[in-house]
């Protein structure tokens, strides 16, 4: 290879060949040759920090879970929320290779992964060390489970150095070994900080989808990765960290959810006011510009995914919140409006201000401002403004205990630990009724019926498009989207990493 391909390498930022890569590279002394000293609580800051962007902004991780499934809309309002057909088209399953969010959302995970390695070259603690491999081994499973071609560098002190390739299984391989080389050195918590469960959550996200990353059009599940992924379970369950589900499910998502949460297991830790990521934008994405904070009327979800709720599922929300009993209220906002004090609002027409069920991908008419149920996951921050104080959740009980009744479904072996059964209908009815979720019993759980049940328990959260494609659902047509071809289970490589990388090739179909 040239020179001048190997500078293009760099500037093209592939893989975390970015900018912030290229500061490293270029100002960081590499410590193992006698160069200066180095800040390694610094670099981990910055790993953490790193991961802010591509996990909590609606424009990346989280839109390429979220918004290509049913249970986000982002439609176009008249002159409002076009952007040259970037919402349309991850929900309608029409991106390439050069959808511009897709991009910097492939590139951002591997600056999270260069970062991290990098760290990694200055004489880290064991602690340190070890949670650079979990924040990695995490942008890592991102980019498996989206693009299926993990790019990474050795050598981060080399500047031309041309990143390899892991793909499929290879990744996924890799990323396993590197959790159960991380947990002995990681704390047990708290969950701000990369611990031991959280990676134990993500080798059970990793087991689980072993068989959908050497197959992905037709996956198939081994009993032995199963009862990996019970035996995970079961550790987080009996956790000295003692998990448990609270009274209100909101709690996990609250501006004080650091202090209140009995479920979650790792997070990101937000300050309220002065450091923060964007995890306001999950209500600022959808509410509307008259009501309090004030919107961007944009994304919805779907009235065929809101009916799969039951009236009395609180997860449904509408239900006042503690300091809350009129205004927005967390959960799914449908119908009439009202501020804080139980006003009627009205639309910027004066019309009143109801969200309607139906909403399209292309919306006309005087109804621009009012269609689509909208969607308030994390409960408001009135307090610190943009940068909200909600630490933003990753893994929590209920994820785990969904995932064990699952892998029971799918041959593995039931086990008991804590108070939730051995049984995939006992672990979801223990779910489903808790007075803090207040649905149901179901008579029986099938495949079938636990995805529609992680969706209600995790709608949002930024998993939807993994579990979709794990049951063999995420082709299938839904509200404005026709079905669409197996090419369609993987995101294009984006064409500027692919002008830069030779050892990257376009996946099939694009």
């Amino acid at each position: 290879m040239n020179k001048l391909l190997k500078l293009l390498t760099i500037s093209v930022l592939v893989s975390g060949c970015s900018k912030l890569d290229e500061k490293l590279g270029s100002q960081q002394p590499n410590v193992g040759g006698g160069g200066g000293s180095i800040s390694v609580s610094s670099l981990l800051s910055a790993a953490y920090n790193g991961m802010r962007n591509p996990y909590q902004d609606q424009s990346r991780v989280w839109a390429s879970q979220e918004h290509t499934t049913d249970e986000v809309i982002g439609p176009t309002r008249a002159g409002d929320w076009d952007d040259n057909g970037v919402w349309r088209v991850l929900h309608s399953h029409q991106w390439d290779a050069t959808h511009g969010f897709l991009a910097d959302t492939y590139r951002e995970l591997g600056q999270v992964v260069f970062t991290c390695t990098d760290l990694l070259r200055f004489n880290p603690t064991t602690q340190q060390a070890a949670e650079a491999r979990l924040l990695r081994a995490m942008a890592n499973f991102s980019l498996l489970d989206g693009w299926d071609q993990v790019p990474y560098r050795e050598n981060t002190g080399d500047p031309y150095e041309v990143p390899k390739v892991r793909k499929g299984t290879e990744a996924l391989d890799y990323i396993i070994a590197e959790l159960n080389a991380a947990i002995p050195g990681l704390p047990n918590g708290p969950a701000k900080v990369a611990n031991k469960d959280a990676a134990r959550a993500l080798l059970m996200k990793c087991y689980l989808n072993k068989g959908v990353y050497a197959n992905r059009a037709a996956p198939t599940f081994a009993a032995a990765d199963m009862n990996q992924v019970i035996t995970l379970a079961d550790q987080i369950i009996t956790s000295a960290r003692g998990y448990s589900l609270g009274s209100n499910y909101f709690d996990n998502f609250a501006p004080s959810n650091e202090g209140i949460a009995t479920e979650n297991i790792w997070t990101a830790e937000n300050i309220g006011g002065s450091s923060s990521g964007n995890v306001r934008s999950r209500w600022f994405c959808g509410l509307h510009y008259n009501q309090n904070p004030s919107g961007w009327n944009g994304f919805t979800t779907l009235s065929d995914f809101y009916d799969k709720f039951e009236a009395a599922d609180k997860r449904r929300g509408g239900n006042p919140y503690p300091g809350m009993t009129f205004g927005v209220l967390p959960g799914f906002l449908v119908g009439q409006q009202f501020n804080g004090s139980g006003t009627p609002l009205t639309d910027r027409t004066g019309a009143p201000l109801a969200f309607t069920r139906a909403v399209k991908a292309v919306e006309t008419g005087a109804n621009l401002e009012v269609t689509g149920i909208r969607v308030v996951k994390y409960p408001i921050d009135y307090t610190s403004g943009d940068n909200s104080n909600n630490d933003y959740v990753y893994f929590r009980l209920a994820d785990v205990l969904l995932m064990k009744a699952e892998a029971i479904l799918r041959g593995g072996t039931g086990t008991v630990a804590g108070p939730y059964g051995n049984t995939a209908v006992a672990i979801v009815n223990y779910i489903r009724t808790h007075p803090s979720r207040g649905a149901s019993l179901l008579g029986s759980v099938t495949l079938d019926n636990l995805i529609d049940e992680r969706g209600r328990e995790l709608y949002w959260e930024g998993w939807r498009r993994n579990d979709l494609v794990r049951f063999g659902k995420y082709l299938a047509a839904w509200q404005e989207k026709p079905a669409s071809g197996p090419e369609r289970l993987l995101f294009a490589i984006p064409a500027r990493e692919l002008s830069a990388n030779p050892n990257l090739t376009q996946n099939p179909g694009y």
